[in-house]
């Protein structure tokens, strides 16, 4: 995974010879933030002129990664414990980390799906066969759909039937493909889909504080701080806001 990060590394910064183009920036972002980075990156080369290139996959995975040593220049997780675990290490700055935006997780369904599911309890209908979630162990959504599970009680029922995603992207491709009867995706991911979803009660769950933090030996520090400052500003938080993310603040 590390040499295929420096391979998109290097050939983003591959230029014509005779040209001056900026190096870009390398963010490793969490796969619920894929479209509203995706976003943000275009928004902030747009007012800089620096292009943003994006690593996406668990919060988990990514943090593997970048303690092993891929060329890294931000670190955006899906919470606060693998940013700061990382800073304990020494991989990321600790006075860059920051809580960036809360999200939520939903129920989500195909739109032609003939299967209700209005509350976590609906789970446990007989014609809801595989529910589809990221894998709790390296993806803090997936943990927090088992925590809505195990509070709502209805975790051991359902266990049985649960598929695991490598990622949130992944177990939304689950349900989409129509390999899960259900998936418990962020509500990121839900309110650009075609299907149908409802939201999960926060109270089921511990809060998805998601934070960032500048990678410590990056030889772009400035830059990366600078990117971090634009996601926490005001543009930045209205596009997160557009994708269903709360400001840290309440705001």
């Amino acid at each position: 995974m590390v040499l295929g990060l420096a391979s998109l590394w290097l050939g983003a910064c591959t230029a014509p010879v005779g040209t001056s183009a900026p190096e870009p920036l390398v963010v490793s972002a969490a796969s619920n933030l894929i479209l509203a980075f995706e976003e943000l990156g275009a928004r902030y080369e747009q007012e800089t002129g620096t292009p943003v290139v994006f690593n996406f996959a668990a919060s988990g995975q990514l943090a593997q990664q970048i303690d092993q040593g891929a060329p890294v220049d931000l670190f955006a997780a899906a919470n606060v414990a693998f940013v700061e675990e990382l800073a304990a290490k020494g991989r990321v700055l600790p006075d860059s980390v920051q809580i960036y935006a809360r999200g939520r997780i939903t129920l989500w369904t195909r739109a032609d799906s003939p299967v209700v599911v209005e509350t976590i309890e609906d789970l446990l209908k007989p014609e809801i066969q595989r529910v589809a979630i990221a894998n709790p162990e390296h993806a803090p959504y997936g943990l927090a759909a088992r925590q809505a599970l195990q509070t709502a009680g209805v975790w051991e029922e359902v266990q049985p039937e649960v598929v695991l995603g490598e990622n949130v992207r992944q177990a939304l491709q689950f349900a989409e493909a129509g390999d899960a009867d259900v998936a418990i995706v962020p509500l990121s991911l839900s309110i650009t889909s075609d299907g149908r979803w409802t939201l999960i009660p926060e109270d089921l769950h511990e809060p998805i504080d998601q934070a960032l933090g500048v990678i410590a030996d990056s030889p772009r520090q400035a830059q990366a701080r600078d990117f971090a400052a634009f996601i926490t500003g005001p543009q930045g938080r209205a596009i997160l806001r557009k994708y269903g993310f709360v400001p840290p603040t309440g705001g």
